[in-house]
């Protein structure tokens, strides 16, 4: 669908994630050169890398923990999301109960200990994040999805959620669409925040508690040292080759090409867009209601989610996930006008009485993704290493349950976390190329075809469901 106002809303938005265009960007720090020790490196600087440092440096402030980032803090995922902080640990309730059905309670109290403890963390360190508990709302935008709204609030409620299921005139009594027929509110397991914020802040605390962040400093190789490990580092125009002996290394690179070679029968690389409005007028604001400032998604196969921020930009994301021939990731994949057309019509589907507003940035991210759906944790190296993985955009909130698993799977320890189901099993892996691309992109399809056919699951939909392969968002 084109409409063709959209390249006008698009003329002047900007090709950079929002978030991470704005003055109060923190500078840099210097890169890593020569060698140096740690107890503890992490590598990766995102929520994963910076949520580990930072409980590794509470829980033992003598502790030596170094950071490198082959960017900057926050520069990549972490910095590029829709700022939709869930409780869910499980990539939601029913794809939980389907995964883990005998341990789906203990992980959805966990997962709401987990939010609580990331309001608790962004009080004591004073971070500014715009966080707000404000829930998120499933909408349906088509007849055959009422009847999934309706399951999901049977099943939420059955696990002690605090759910509402809402006609059409109710949903649209929230937030005023003419694509609405009906919704599901969960009302405090989701929080809105400011993804960049987030992560500087994280970043913040983590040196005000004496965490070592080198900048700019990519880890080209790992290998073992005696009892530690050393990890190499690249060199770059300003500065030399460096070497880091650790006794326990974190490995927190998520979508990118990972240091670990098994890791890479795991993951995906899948590219996801945004745009952001510029900020609604008081008039535009009454247009579209919005007055409990929910997160929305709706509930389709290919699916957008779409926020307010702190100065009433509309976010507006989703729909398009794009994965590239040999897991390939590249600063020219992060843009692509045909998405971007797509989002924009959508968004003025969803919202008609929006036309004439106009979109101030436009950019893309790439997510790490397996077929569970979810993070997944393992060790290498004799245990000195632990990774957490999988996220498939859940890693605003669950890459702080995934920094606690990776530091008792470093520690050797027998934990209630490393005893979970969740955390002993892998997922199943990707094939090899070129069976790989061809049966995401055949998945990509018929997922699109299922939505344009109510819903109904063709042959290679039931398939995946029947090897517990299959996701319906």
């Amino acid at each position: 669908m084109t409409l063709p106002h959209t390249g006008r809303a698009l003329a002047d938005a900007a090709p950079v994630p929002y978030w991470l265009d704005r003055p109060t960007r923190p500078d840099p720090l210097p890169p890593l050169t020569g060698p140096a020790t740690a107890d503890l490196l992490v590598i990766g600087g995102g929520y994963a890398g910076l949520w580990t440092a930072l409980l590794a440096k509470e829980a033992d402030p003598d502790r030596d923990v170094l950071l490198v980032d082959a960017g900057t803090c926050g520069w990549a995922a972490s910095g590029r999301n829709g700022g939709f902080c869930a409780a869910s640990l499980t990539h939601g309730l029913a794809n939980g109960v389907e995964r883990f059905p005998d341990e789906i309670g203990e992980l959805e109290r966990l997962g709401r200990e987990n939010l609580d403890a990331i309001g608790a963390t962004i009080d004591r360190h004073g971070i500014d994040c715009d966080f707000e508990r404000t829930g998120e709302l499933a909408v349906a935008v088509a007849p055959y999805q009422l009847d999934g709204l309706a399951a999901d609030a049977e099943l939420g409620r059955r696990h002690g959620r605090d759910v509402r299921l809402l006609d059409r005139d109710e949903v649209r009594a929230e937030v005023a669409s003419p694509t609405y027929l009906g919704g599901l509110w969960d009302t405090d397991r989701t929080a809105l925040l400011d993804p960049a914020k987030l992560a500087w802040g994280l970043r913040r605390a983590a040196l005000d508690l004496g965490v070592r962040i080198h900048e700019h400093t990519r880890v080209t190789g790992l290998t073992a040292d005696g009892p530690a490990l050393r990890a190499t580092t690249a060199g770059g125009a300003d500065a030399a080759p460096g070497t880091v002996r650790a006794a326990r290394v974190a490995l927190a690179t998520n979508a990118f090409p990972p240091l670990l070679r098994r890791l890479r029968a795991w993951t995906v690389p899948v590219y996801d867009y945004a745009l952001m409005t510029e900020p609604l007028t008081a008039a535009q604001r009454d247009a579209v209601g919005w007055r409990n400032r929910q997160g929305l998604a709706d509930t389709g196969n290919q699916f957008h989610y779409y926020r307010l921020t702190a100065d009433n930009r509309i976010l507006f994301g989703g729909y398009d996930a794009v994965y590239h021939y040999g897991n390939r990731v590249a600063p020219a994949l992060e843009q692509r006008e045909a998405t971007f057309h797509t989002l924009a019509a959508h968004f003025l589907t969803t919202f008609p009485q929006l036309d004439g507003l106009r979109f101030s940035h436009r950019w893309g991210g790439v997510i790490d993704t397996c077929t569970r759906f979810c993070a997944f944790f393992g060790t290498a190296h004799q245990g000195r290493l632990a990774y957490a993985a999988g996220y498939t955009g859940l890693g605003v909130g669950a890459t702080r349950f995934g920094a606690r698993v990776t530091l008792d799977l470093l520690a050797g320890a027998d934990t209630p976390l490393t005893r979970l189901d969740l955390v002993r099993r892998k997922p199943l892996p990707f094939p090899p190329e070129p069976i790989r691309a061809a049966g995401i992109n055949l998945t990509r399809w018929s997922l699109a075809r299922a939505d344009a056919r109510d819903g109904r699951r063709n042959l290679w939909l039931r398939t995946l469901d029947r090897f517990g392969l299959g996701f319906d968002s």
